[in-house]
């Protein structure tokens, strides 16, 4: 018996050493592809990333002395495992929400809100709702890397989680069809999926979350649904923005000793909204408020072939 059992041990360490066998190496567009033995495959760039999307940050919270977790896990929905404990939050962070190399912004959908952040009937609603048909395309709110991309037991359905350069982590549930798999690049407005109706679901929408380290904050903090625009290129991230249904209008006061922050803010007057007429172009949108149609793109999330929506308002300035 002892023998059949060392025999057995011996077949799994096999196994698991041919797994992790490389036999070949496939140079590809998106960089060297590394093939095993099981025929299974992966990018040689993917093989030790640590998931590390946003050096600054990361760099900031060890100097602060920060432990919270963050790792790069494919098969687990929140990356810390037990989650991390947000009021030990002492300093006030700054999140350049649109990096500069990564500074384009879509809306993940264009319906309407239906249930926001919050209490709902006595639960916490950690996203928010966003009206669509099943079928519609979900798209990724700004640049970053699929984490987590399959059929989530906990009640989100098929999810899609990706982790962005700014930071943050979105969430993207009750979908119908997966279009990204996990360790994919996507940029904003790249589609992740499908809208549905799966998981704990009532209808079809799409449930849309923001956090921080695993910590939910309030979607409405960061984005402004209506005009399907960035609120600011700045995320001030301290305690209280984690607190269970907290409203954008419950940040202020707030008695955190500020992280000096080099970069100028962008203040709320020098923005300028333009509301699209019938026969606009975004030529003459652009020449009427003298600016360009790629600076108009990327402050509102569009491509210079979008059709205008009348009555949208789009940020020229």
């Amino acid at each position: 018996m002892q023998r059949i059992l060392f025999l057995l041990f011996l077949s799994l360490i096999g196994s698991v050493q041919a797994q992790q066998r490389v036999i070949d190496t496939v140079e590809t567009i998106n960089g060297p592809i590394l093939i095993y033995a099981n025929r299974t495959w992966e990018y040689l760039k993917d093989k030790n990333f640590d998931g590390i999307l946003n050096p600054r940050l990361n760099a900031l919270m060890i100097e602060k002395g920060y432990s919270f977790v963050q790792t790069w896990d494919n098969n687990m929905c929140y990356s810390s495992g037990r989650g991390n404990d947000m009021s030990k939050l002492k300093d006030t962070l700054w999140l350049c929400v649109l990096e500069e190399a990564h500074s384009e912004f879509r809306i993940p959908v264009d319906g309407i809100v239906t249930s926001r952040y919050g209490y709902r009937s006595g639960r916490h609603h950690s996203g928010i709702d966003l009206d669509l048909e099943t079928g519609d395309t979900v798209r990724s709110a700004w640049g970053g890397k699929v984490r987590y991309a399959k059929y989530n037991e906990g009640g989100f359905g098929n999810l899609v989680i990706v982790r962005h350069y700014n930071g943050l982590e979105t969430f993207y549930a009750h979908l119908s069809k997966l279009i990204v798999v996990p360790d994919q690049e996507v940029k904003a407005g790249d589609v992740l999926g499908l809208g549905g109706n799966t998981g704990h679901s009532f209808g079809s929408h799409l449930h849309f979350e923001v956090r921080f380290y695993d910590a939910s904050i309030n979607p409405e903090e960061v984005i402004d649904f209506e005009k399907r625009v960035c609120k600011d290129e700045n995320l001030f991230v301290f305690s209280s923005l984690f607190r269970p249904g907290a409203k954008p209008t419950d940040m202020e006061g707030d008695e955190a000793d500020p992280v000096v922050v080099t970069p100028p803010l962008v203040q709320a007057a020098q923005r300028k909204y333009y509301k699209v007429r019938s026969g606009d172009t975004l030529s003459e949108i652009a020449d009427r408020n003298q600016t360009t149609v790629s600076k108009i793109c990327q402050l509102n999330g569009i491509r210079p072939t979008e059709t205008l929506q009348i009555g949208r308002s789009l940020r020229v300035k």
